[in-house]
């Protein structure tokens, strides 16, 4: 079955931060197993002066917009200090009163935020300048403490890094989770991270624990369809329960049994995407044990039922 091409505008402001420009103008590039275009504009043609002394040269004005059906804004230097041109925000509001979809990549969450449309509604942006959108957007309700909103057409992430999970997760939205991971692959990627993972936690954590952590995720992994109990996980650690569970929030804003079930139900999106077999055969190859558990965890994560998210998206 073909799909439509769908269009990418990535908007360079003034200041853009060269990692915000780069990871959807990659991401969405088009290519077989994308079915994306990309475009990166910015107020006018021409050169753009960035951050981190690089400067774009970009082929496409505001025009690019009203082309686009999805526009990333990137973060740009000291948002917090004036808004884009006024006909910048005009063309966002514009655009999205006509249906397309808005994201914004760290700061880039100031840009949206000028036109309005952010008032009301949760959004992200970099920890360091939680505070600062808040302010200077009181209507915007602000949450510090995850990777990304989605607030259905405008979009919101944290820090660089988190523009990758942004981007992945808007694959998962059009094309299903086998897209997604494809794609997460072809960047050497984390293939799921959940919005509501925490951006940034203080803690003074010996860097040897995070990758113990990391190694007892794997070693989860890979024992999926398994019975698993917070003292495998963390005998597996070696640390103790107690310890595991206090720590693995920090490091995932999970614990560790919420973790394994997403990991489960993610991992059941996949088998209903690419594979025939019955909800009974995919709950107890992701070890959810029965169909009614697992329609029961479905329904609780993602709102939807097993048969259904297939009807959706099973290619």
């Amino acid at each position: 079955m073909s799909r439509r091409t769908h269009r990418v505008a990535v908007l360079v402001l003034e200041g853009a931060k060269p990692l915000d420009v780069g990871i959807p103008a990659q991401i969405f590039t088009h290519r077989s197993s994308m079915p994306y275009e990309v475009r990166v504009c910015g107020a006018e043609p021409g050169l753009v002066a960035g951050g981190d002394g690089l400067a774009y040269h970009v082929a496409d004005g505001l025009e690019a917009i009203g082309w686009a059906d999805t526009v990333f804004i990137p973060g740009y230097r000291r948002p917090d200090v004036e808004d884009p041109p006024e006909r910048v925000v005009d063309a966002l509001r514009t655009a999205h009163d006509r249906g397309t979809r808005l994201a914004a990549i760290s700061t880039g969450a100031f840009a949206l935020a000028a036109t309005g449309l952010l008032d009301g509604r949760r959004a992200t942006t970099h920890w360091h300048y939680t505070k600062a959108l808040a302010a200077r957007h009181p209507l915007v309700n602000v949450d510090p403490n995850v990777l990304f909103v989605d607030e259905g057409s405008v979009l919101t992430s944290a820090g660089a890094a988190s523009g990758i999970d942004l981007c992945l997760h808007l694959v998962r939205r059009d094309h299903g989770v086998a897209v997604s991971n494809h794609a997460a692959r072809r960047l050497v990627a984390a293939p799921y991270r959940s919005g509501g993972q925490a951006q940034y936690v203080p803690r003074a954590l010996p860097e040897p624990l995070g990758e113990l952590f990391a190694a007892t995720r794997q070693w989860a992994m890979e024992r999926i369809d398994r019975p698993l109990s917070l003292a495998d996980l963390a005998r597996h650690a070696r640390v103790s329960p107690r310890t595991l569970s206090r720590r693995f929030v920090e490091d995932t804003g999970y614990t560790p049994m919420q973790w394994i079930l997403r990991a489960r139900v993610d991992l059941a999106r996949e088998l209903l995407e690419a594979s025939d077999l019955p909800v009974e055969l995919v709950a107890e190859r992701v070890g959810l044990g029965t169909g009614a558990n697992l329609r029961l965890h479905f329904h609780r994560i993602l709102g939807t039922s097993p048969q259904e998210y297939r009807h959706t998206f099973r290619q």
